[in-house]
């Protein structure tokens, strides 16, 4: 299954690419499993993506990490917004 990633902002930042396109394994099956599949990466991934307050999209639509992803998805990682 081949899913593009977007990173955001601060995510983009700490992980150093704005996106990607990866062939996930069959154990990937919702934004939560994708989501621990990057941070095992290492300590960069792991900080980038850990925080409790990440926001998430799938397929532009806002998400938990139990959503569902599908071949060809695209999948959102950013920080929560803040106005003033």
């Amino acid at each position: 299954m081949a899913v593009t990633v977007k990173f955001f902002a601060s995510v983009r930042e700490a992980v150093g690419a704005s996106s990607e396109t990866l062939d996930l394994p069959a154990s990937v099956k919702t934004v939560g499993d994708l989501r621990a599949h990057l941070a095992a990466r290492g300590d960069t991934w792991r900080d980038a993506l850990g925080s409790p307050a990440l926001r998430m999209a799938c397929n532009q639509i806002m998400c938990g990490t139990d959503s569902a992803v599908a071949d060809g998805a695209e999948v959102a990682f950013f920080p929560p917004v803040t106005g003033g």
